[in-house]
């Protein structure tokens, strides 16, 4: 049977009164209604979760946990618990991502025990406390995306976007292997980019919708192991399997507008997230430091507003270029490198997310072992980042 063969069936309510009904629109968040799987934040003690996936929302605000018992939803600013599905044991969830603030998530089941199959979305609509949709593959699913009007899921070799407002197909696209999943969505309303692997190694298919345009970025000559987006679509940040580097592209011609160089030594990147002004690009990786890098795109050209950004147009913010540069050409390009301008040190070998906070130069650093981390950078000076917060997110004896 064919990976790439997609049934779309609607759930119909466990209440036997109810009928199924379209997804509601996305853009209007509702009030979750009660349900006996929606738990209380408790200081009663009781095992922590096996925690098997993180996700920030598109604007980083918030974030979600799919553990092998359900989810959990967190805000980042300040840190609180906002609410949590506890499904039990069978109640593995691999994969969740949520709609900004809404009342909309989709999910995937996993784990030892998963919730539901692997091969299938779950749209959940916190306002009814029900899934209202679903939708099924041939294989396991890989990845998701969401956008106010369209879903994005990967397979292992094909992507497929769906209106959001009738779960329509309305583009299928073929990859290389993507067993990571990888893809990702610009988030400005009115137009869309996407991003994902194409048919060759190191190579970045890019499709904007709104001019109809494709365009193919090869990246790297290793295959691609992580790449972000920009809000909007038009910066392409990308890291292959090796981990030494990381580039910047423009999406629209394809041109490489900057390369930073995360270290010396292999190491695989967890994840790339750019500022909201594209000014800085942080970096995680399995060597235990978050890196943050001063990016030197022209923000006139993309249309990013800086005015709030006072390191911005300081002529004294680092730049963290080898004091070497002046021999570019006769020393190897280690030395004419790029380095971050900010580090934090974290347990090495251990897998975390990370994100720009809403407070100015901050970072937001989310563990695989339930660890929350705020930090804040000296655009000015560079150097170690100073930890402002911590906590476990995982620990059910906590209250916040």
């Amino acid at each position: 049977m064919s990976d790439t063969q997609q049934t779309l069936m609607p759930l119909h309510s466990p209440e036997p009164d109810a009928n199924h009904e379209s997804p509601p629109n996305p853009t209007q968040p509702q009030p979750a209604s009660p349900d006996p799987t929606r738990t209380a934040i408790s200081t009663a003690t009781a095992p922590a979760p096996s925690l098997l996936h993180l996700s920030f929302n598109q604007d980083s605000g918030c974030f979600a946990a799919g553990t092998d018992r359900g989810f959990r939803i967190y805000n980042c600013d300040p840190f609180r618990e906002i609410f949590r599905r506890d499904f039990g044991p069978g109640g593995g969830t691999s994969l969740v991502h949520m709609l900004f603030r809404c009342n909309i998530l989709a999910f995937v089941g996993g784990g030892p025990e998963p919730r539901h199959p692997p091969n299938k979305v779950m749209i959940w609509d916190d306002h009814q406390s029900r899934c209202i949709g679903e939708l099924s593959f041939r294989s396991e699913v890989k990845g998701v995306r969401l956008r106010r009007d369209r879903i994005v899921v990967v397979l292992a070799h094909k992507i497929f976007v769906y209106n959001f407002a009738d779960l329509k197909v309305l583009h299928q696209i073929e990859t290389i292997a993507n067993p990571k999943g990888l893809c990702e969505v610009s988030h400005l309303s009115g137009t869309m980019v996407l991003a994902c692997p194409g048919l060759q190694k190191g190579q970045v298919r890019v499709e904007h919708y709104a001019s109809k345009r494709t365009k193919f970025i090869m990246a790297h000559d290793s295959r691609i192991a992580c790449f972000s987006l920009t809000q909007d679509g038009r910066l392409l940040a990308t890291a292959s399997s090796k981990g030494t580097l990381v580039r910047v592209f423009n999406t629209l011609d394809g041109s490489l507008l900057q390369e930073v160089r995360r270290g010396a030594d292999r190491a695989e990147i967890y994840s790339l997230a750019f500022s909201p002004t594209a000014q800085w690009l942080a970096v995680s990786s399995d060597k235990g430091t978050v890196h943050v890098f001063n990016l030197k795109v022209d923000s006139g050209l993309l249309g990013l507003d800086r005015s709030n950004s006072s390191s911005e147009s300081n002529p004294s913010s680092p730049t963290a270029v080898s004091s070497l540069k002046f021999m570019k050409g006769v020393l190897p390009k280690y030395f004419s490198s790029e380095w971050s301008v900010a580090q934090f040190r974290l347990q090495e070998g251990l897998q975390h997310i990370v994100a720009f906070g809403h407070q100015k130069n901050t970072v937001v650093i989310l563990g695989m072992d339930g660890s929350f981390y705020r930090c804040q950078f000296d655009s000015a000076n560079g150097g170690e980042m100073t930890q402002l917060e911590y906590y476990n997110f995982l620990k059910t004896d906590e209250t916040f």
